[in-house]
């Protein structure tokens, strides 16, 4: 599937080409810190189907595993876009929230599900609203 996706404020963009098959959804304590979410979906997009336009900043992070992992984010507006191994890396996790077509890519698998939060499930019985809330949302 083609995809494409940008950072809020534009500086960065992307295509690619993924197999929504492997689209993942990572509960790690890792995930949830540096996307400030109770979870973050990925979608590997291997790197010669990755085309990028921008130069995003680069933070390197050491997974559980001990490997060092690329994170490139928006130096501009803040913007997560994907991450990848160092060194010979042969795909990019692409972050999920800056895909145009990520209504169309529901997960298929959750990893560190040890970590998920445990109201996850509770959400779908919540009153919601089409736009902001009404009250003091802080």
């Amino acid at each position: 599937m083609k995809i494409d996706g940008a950072c809020h404020c534009g500086a960065v963009s992307f295509t690619a080409e993924i197999d929504p098959n492997r689209v993942v959804v990572c509960h790690c304590t890792d995930c949830q810190t540096m996307s400030g979410a109770p979870f973050r979906p990925v979608a590997p997009a291997p790197l010669e189907h990755f085309v990028m336009r921008g130069e995003p900043k680069i933070y390197v992070k050491i997974a559980q595993s001990g490997n060092q992992r690329i994170q490139a984010f928006c130096g501009n507006c803040g913007t997560a876009l994907f991450a990848k191994a160092m060194g010979n890396a042969t795909e990019v996790n692409i972050r999920l929230g800056c895909v145009k077509q990520r209504a169309e890519l529901p997960p298929k698998q959750q990893v560190w599900t040890h970590s998920a939060m445990p109201w996850l499930s509770e959400i779908a019985a919540l009153p919601g609203s089409p736009q902001a809330a009404t009250g003091p949302v802080k």
